[in-house]
Order: C-alpha cells, then sequence, then structure tokens
C-alpha cells in the first residue's frame, strides 16, 4: 500500500483562503481565492514550485470554480462582480454584477451553466456557451451562504434554515425557452438548527451533505419518499472537551467535500482538524493531525487522488483586527490507497 504524503504549497496566498477548486479531467491545476483580492494558481504535482500565476482582482475573490478545461475559471467577489477568467492570458471578462457581493460560484459542464449566487438574496444563470445571452436573476428567499452541484441539482443553503433545490435541466431550458422564471425543484427546512456555514453534493447525484457554525453535520437525499427522507440524519463533529470538564467547546463546521471516486466525505472545522466520514455507514473513518490554524476550505481532486486544506485564522477566538496574512497556508494530502475508502465498499 503506497504511504500517504503531505506537503504545503508555497507561496500561499497573502490573506484569508475563501475557496479552492481543482481543474477538470484529472489535472493536477488547483486554483485558490484569497481575501487579498488575488486568485492563485498552482500545480499540485510541483511542490518546490507549485505557484503558476495570480490573477488580480479589485476586491476579495469569495468563490472560484473551474469552467469547461483547467484554463477557464469563473471568479465571484466583494466587488459584486461574477469574472470569467482566462488563466492562460489572464484576461478577465465581467459575466454580471449584483447588487451587493457575490458570495458563490458554480458551474455545470454537462449542461454549460454558470450559477452565481448573492448576498442581495439572488442567483444569476449565465449560459456560458452564447456569450450573446443575458444572465437571468432570479430572486432568492434568503441571503445565501453555501451552493452546491450535483450532476442533475443545484443546492442553496440559505439564512433562516431554507434550502432551495433546482434542476439543472429547468436552468438549462430557460435559456432556450425564452422564460425568465425559474420553477423551484424543491424547497426543504434544514436539519440543522443554526446557520449553515458549506453544503456538498455527493457525486452519486443522491444527495447531499451541509454542516453549520454548531459543529453539525447532516447528510440527506433527494428522493423525496418517506423511505429515502427516513435515511437522513445529522451528527455532531468538531467539538472539543471543554478545560473545566463542563461540556464541550462548539466549532464551526467551515467545509465539506464528497470524494469523486468513493463518495465518502471529509468535513473542516474551526478546532484545526479534518475528518473523513462514510456517508452510508455512518462512521467516522479517520481525523487528521491538528492543523496550524481553522481549516477553512478543501477540496479533493477529480480523480480522488489528492486533498487541498486551505488553513488560516478563523473567527473563533474573536479577534477584532482579523488577518489572516502570514498564517495561511495550503496543505496538500497524496491520499494513500484506499485512505478514502468506506468500510463496506468491496
Amino acid at each position: 500500500m503506497a504511504p500517504a504524503t503531505q506537503y504545503e504549497l508555497s507561496p500561499p496566498p497573502g490573506d484569508a483562503i475563501s475557496a479552492l477548486a481543482f481543474a477538470p479531467n484529472g489535472s493536477t491545476k488547483l486554483l485558490a481565492a484569497s481575501w487579498d483580492k488575488k486568485l492563485y494558481a498552482y500545480d499540485v504535482a510541483k511542490p518546490d514550485s507549485s505557484l503558476i500565476k495570480t490573477y488580480e482582482h479589485r476586491a476579495p475573490v469569495l468563490d472560484v470554480c473551474f469552467g469547461d478545461n483547467e484554463n477557464e475559471a469563473y471568479t465571484a467577489g466583494m466587488d459584486w462582480v461574477v469574472n470569467k477568467v482566462n488563466l492562460e492570458t489572464g484576461e478577465m471578462t465581467e459575466m454580471s454584477k449584483h447588487a451587493a457581493p457575490a458570495r458563490c460560484v458554480v458551474y455545470s459542464p454537462a449542461h454549460g451553466v454558470l450559477i452565481s449566487a448573492s448576498w442581495d438574496c439572488s442567483l444569476n444563470l449565465h449560459n456560458v456557451r452564447d456569450p450573446s445571452s443575458t444572465p437571468i436573476r432570479i430572486p432568492l428567499p434568503g441571503k445565501p451562504h453555501a451552493v452546491a452541484a450535483s450532476p442533475s441539482k443545484v443546492v442553496v443553503a440559505m439564512t433562516g434554515r431554507i434550502i432551495n433545490i433546482y434542476d439543472l435541466q429547468t436552468i438549462q431550458n430557460l435559456f432556450s425557452s425564452g422564460q425568465t422564471e425559474l420553477k423551484l425543484w424543491q424547497q426543504r427546512e434544514s436539519s440543522l438548527r443554526y446557520l449553515t456555514r458549506a453544503v456538498a453534493c455527493m457525486p452519486s447525484d443522491a444527495g447531499y451533505a451541509t454542516s453549520s457554525i454548531e459543529g453539525r453535520v447532516a447528510v440527506e437525499w433527494f428522493e423525496d419518499t418517506a423511505e429515502s427522507q427516513a435515511r437522513k440524519y445529522a451528527f455532531k463533529c468538531h467539538r472539543q472537551p471543554a478545560p473545566d470538564g463542563d461540556g464541550d467547546i462548539v466549532y464551526p463546521v467551515n467545509a465539506l467535500e464528497f470524494h469523486p471516486v468513493h463518495g465518502t466525505f471529509a468535513s473542516g472545522g474551526g478546532d484545526s482538524t479534518v475528518a473523513l466520514w462514510d456517508a452510508e455507514a455512518k462512521r467516522r473513518l479517520k481525523q487528521y493531525q491538528k492543523f496550524p490554524d481553522s481549516i477553512a476550505a478543501m477540496v479533493f481532486s477529480k480523480d480522488g487522488k489528492y486533498l487541498a486544506i486551505g488553513v488560516c485564522p478563523g473567527f473563533e477566538t474573536g479577534q477584532e483586527d482579523y488577518s489572516g496574512e502570514g498564517k495561511t497556508s495550503i496543505l496538500i494530502r497524496e491520499l494513500g490507497d484506499n485512505e478514502a475508502k468506506g468500510k463496506g465498499a468491496k
């Protein structure tokens, strides 16, 4: 069995990490969005010379995703703008502008649809394969905090414990029909009582997981049958015993990511730890050693070989003058054979 290895990318972003994204098609290119107003491109297969290029933005970059290939990316930022970035030339093209910071951006290569979510309580839908098409604005019932896409669905987690689920084919059909009203596939109330921090969709397209500021993760399935809904569950995690022995110190679960091959998932928290979970068996597979600071973001490579972990100070200690400068790092774990494999998997 090949041993797992772990190393740090250099140089790291100059301030807190907001998002990480691996390129499609098994590429080793990794993008990191940062509060220092830059997007960083790395090659994780070259630990000693991993930085490829940086891309200056006008404001902190809150999210990033790849497009159809490893040279095309989309960013969402504090300047309210959703940008397309040509990673070869550095050229940036404005896709749309919201009326408040653009918090999340996800892309479906199967449908050619880019979806951005803003704190102005809206989604912007973009048909990226038709540059002449106008983005469609969809109002939301709450402020979005996390968005994730499965092969057929988009899950939007908002304030008020609201979760909207949209069908990607329905979104794609909007552009050909000329309509501007998007039919909601389903609306649910979150299984978690407190604010959602992250959402991730199962690669099998069967369901999704959400996490909260209150050290909990919930796992749910899309299928709307009594039997399927009875399978959903939530559990406590990323907690540490209080020094005085009175209860637990509870940390936010800032990051969730499903393994693209095995369907297990990783969670990263404000307690500076990363854990691997088997969603089907409802058990923890592994907890890694403590990292230097809070886990801000995580992503698996598309072939499941690498796990990128963004580490920087969180707000757990209540800093008034927050800065991730000089305290930010991106660690790459090259997974060992079967490291992320579920206990019941063959």
